[in-house]
């Protein structure tokens, strides 16, 4: 009767070790496992902004949240990026009856999704959802300070070229415009710096399927002089068919590092008989891009600004001063911006910003918080 219960009592011990083994290898499979995914995840990152709107009058004031997660895997000549985009809006607004009302809206969606490879080491692919910026921005670029930014559907393809850095590019959209389905784009951009000077040339063209092309080029130039203190640029855009016909605008500028706080700017910028608007850039005014935006015919703006950094705290002020070479009629915009760094990881800053044209004068005030980790 006792050897029969030590035999029992081994069989049981026999049978926990293999089940405390089986449940060890289901462990180091799924730890192998979450490893293996943490090697190839090797970038991400996350923006969370909230923005107070309190322009107008003042008594209407409405909070729009933007908050962005992305992540990044890849290899020595491969990677993929996907990021998301949650928006929430809560805000007032009026009814037909004239009484306000709070309004909640919620948005959720793909902000980048694109893959990229390397050509045999000649050149680079890169396709999918792309948010793009190039030269100025005065022809392509996403809208960063919105909401909703812009981003394009298509491909890039990067040449490594001793010459220059050349990227060509296209992209498609299937949404309804003008009464016409389907639009795309085909740009071409060079890229070169060399020393103190560098060079961008940007050349599109938009078609709305059955019509004809529009097209854009965009040239900017930039000098350094004085060991890096003072800063020249120069640009030219010119466009043909968009909603400006043969429009045309040139701007000139400097900007001069006073000390290592301080930085004074100088631009002007004049716009040709057509004026310039070519839709697909970050320049929609103060309401939809928080910038001046495009100009009207034949306008010129003079600038002059001053930028002031200490301890954690960056203030801006610009003034432009518009006038127009076929009418007596004058504008004057004031920008002031307040910023503040609350730690390592989130700032806060408030932007101000008058914009008056004869006895008519709009104000716009922004509060701005954002958070990255």
């Amino acid at each position: 009767m006792l050897i029969v219960k030590e035999v029992y009592l081994c069989h049981r011990i026999n049978h926990k070790t293999k089940k405390m083994k089986k449940n060890l290898r289901n462990i180091l499979v799924l730890a192998m496992g979450l490893m293996t995914t943490v090697s190839f995840a090797q970038d991400w990152n996350a923006d969370s902004r909230t923005r107070v709107d309190m322009s107008g009058a003042g008594d209407e004031m409405s909070t729009d949240q933007r908050a962005t997660v992305g992540a990044t895997w890849g290899g020595s000549d491969w990677s993929i990026h996907g990021s998301t985009n949650v928006n929430y809006m809560l805000g007032k607004t009026m009814n037909d009856a004239g009484d306000a009302y709070v309004m909640n809206k919620a948005t959720i969606g793909v902000y980048e999704a694109y893959a990229s490879t390397d050509l045999m080491g000649y050149a680079s692919l890169t396709v999918g959802r792309q948010a793009l910026d190039y030269g100025s921005g005065a022809i392509l670029s996403s809208n960063q300070w919105g909401a909703n930014r812009s981003t394009w559907d298509g491909f890039n393809l990067g040449l490594n070229l001793n010459v220059a850095d050349i990227t060509l590019g296209y992209a498609s959209s299937s949404e309804e415009v003008s009464d016409e389905t389907g639009k795309s784009n085909m740009w071409l951009n060079a890229a070169k710096a060399d020393g103190d000077w560098s060079l961008n040339l940007l050349y599109m063209s938009t078609t709305i399927h059955g019509g004809d092309a529009m097209t854009a080029m965009g040239l900017d130039l930039t000098y350094a002089l004085m060991g890096g203190d003072l800063n020249l640029a120069g640009s030219y855009n010119a466009s043909s068919g968009y909603s400006v016909e043969d429009g045309d605008m040139m701007s000139a500028g400097a900007t001069y590092s006073v000390n290592e706080s301080m930085t004074a700017t100088a631009n002007v910028t004049q716009y040709g008989e057509t004026a310039f608007n070519v839709g697909s850039a970050s320049m929609g005014g103060y309401a939809s891009s928080g910038s001046l935006g495009y100009l009207t015919a034949n306008d010129q703006d003079l600038s002059i600004g001053a930028t002031y950094n200490t301890f954690g705290v960056d203030l801006g002020a610009t003034m432009h001063m518009i006038t127009n070479s076929e009418n007596d009629v004058e504008r004057d915009v004031m920008e002031v911006s307040l910023a503040y760094s609350l730690n390592d990881n989130s700032s806060l800053a408030v932007k101000y910003a008058t914009d008056a044209t004869g006895d008519v004068e709009n104000t716009y005030t922004w509060l701005t918080l954002t958070v990255r980790p």
